[in-house]
């Protein structure tokens, strides 16, 4: 199941319309996603929130791992709830300690994911949580650092896709689910 099969669920398009759309922002021709709009509507915040919940509850994941930074926000109310750890991956120097790094290329540039080591163990299975899929490379990012110390990332999940950035295919068919779509 790639996208939400409750289209007709009423809170699908509660948190549609609760997410605004900002115009050439951070640079001309963006449309920004912004989810702010959404957390200052509890009940759509939590119905978010639900959905994930009831799509993972009983999956047995025992690693939910969020993309800096909004999926530091989506990510723990979801780990709690199902019962797994959450693992925050950041970008460079933001982690004390020792951290396994992965590099990932961006439209003009590189970036990097960091997480601790020893944070996830082989076998674990892992979800993967951000706020929105656009070109995939983060996600990408997030995946191949799970995989590299042998964890099973069973899907990703977000909030928002950008389907004609096509970020879905670069997951290597990796499952993604997603509750809205924006064009």
């Amino acid at each position: 199941m790639s996208a939400c099969k409750c289209e007709e669920d009423s809170r699908i398009h509660d948190i549609k319309n609760r997410i605004r759309v900002v115009p050439n922002f951070p640079k001309p021709g963006i449309m920004f996603q912004d989810i702010t709009t959404l957390l200052l509507d509890h009940k759509a915040f939590k119905n978010t929130i639900d959905l994930f919940i009831e799509r993972y509850k009983g999956k047995n994941i025992s690693v939910v791992a969020g993309i800096e930074a909004r999926g530091f926000i989506f990510g723990p109310p979801i780990a709690l709830a199902i019962g797994a750890k959450f693992i925050p991956m950041r970008k460079p120097r933001k982690l004390p300690g020792e951290v396994i790094s992965e590099e990932y290329v961006l439209e003009y540039g590189t970036d990097c994911l960091e997480m601790h080591v020893g944070a996830v163990e082989p076998n674990e299975r892992a979800l993967v949580v951000d706020d929105l899929i656009a070109t995939g490379g983060t996600l990408c990012a997030a995946i191949r650092l799970l995989e590299r110390v042998g964890a099973e990332v069973v899907e990703c999940a977000c909030v928002i896709e950008l389907p004609e950035l096509k970020g879905r295919e670069r997951l290597n068919g990796k499952p993604l689910y997603i509750l809205v779509e924006s064009y």
